[in-house]
Order: structure tokens, then C-alpha cells, then sequence
């Protein structure tokens, strides 16, 4: 899954949850942003980049998510 990918998914996940979620690509330095999930928050790497799965499971587990989630 790309960085674009998992921003979309969690966007939609939070629509459909009524959670507030904001994605802020100047809080991070060079091709890094900040997602904010509710008050939980993570680096999310370039956008354009493939996630190795020790990232995105990492990624999820510090918004308080599982894969379980987006099914």
C-alpha cells in the first residue's frame, strides 16, 4: 500500500466513523506530514512511496487501529 493509499483510507474510515482527521504535510520535514486521527497522531513518509508492512502496521497501531478496521 502506498502513503497516498493508507491517507485515503483513513479519511474514509474517519468520515465513516465521525472522527476528526487532519492530514498536515508542512508538520513534517521533507516528504514526511503528520496525520491526526481523532486525538492520536502519525508520520506518514512520502506519499508517493510503498509502506513496508512493519510501517504500516506500526502506523496503525499508533492511531489505535487494526487492518480489522477497514473491512
Amino acid at each position: 500500500m502506498k502513503g497516498h493509499e493508507f491517507l485515503k483510507r483513513i479519511q474514509k474510515l474517519a468520515k465513516k466513523k465521525a472522527v476528526a482527521c487532519s492530514w498536515r504535510p508542512d508538520q513534517g520535514k521533507g516528504s514526511h506530514g503528520v496525520l491526526k486521527y481523532g486525538d492520536k497522531r502519525t508520520t506518514v513518509r512520502n506519499l508517493k512511496d510503498e509502506l513496508k508492512t512493519g510501517t504500516y502496521h506500526g502506523m496503525l497501531k499508533q492511531l489505535g487501529l487494526t487492518e480489522n478496521d477497514f473491512t
